[in-house]
């Protein structure tokens, strides 16, 4: 549950900085796993996908002026 919402604020923070929009995607990727792992998670993926590919899967940034965005997913 605590990575649920770690994973959350993350989400909300990368969504309203300005600054995270302007990076590569392949950057912001790296910065998000680097944050996960700190937080002691091993076995997940981040994914970079079209804004419209989303679905039902829990974003944690975005980029390329928002159309794309780097999805979680626990394994």
């Amino acid at each position: 549950m605590k990575r649920i919402a770690y994973l959350t604020a993350i989400a909300i923070t990368l969504a309203s900085t300005q600054a995270f929009a302007a990076k590569s995607c392949e950057e912001l990727k790296d910065e998000i796993a680097a944050k996960v792992e700190a937080k002691g998670v091993k076995k997940y993926t981040l994914e970079i996908v079209a804004s419209d590919q989303v679905g039902e899967k829990q974003v944690v940034g975005s980029c390329e002026s928002g159309t794309k965005k780097v999805v979680y997913t626990r394994q």
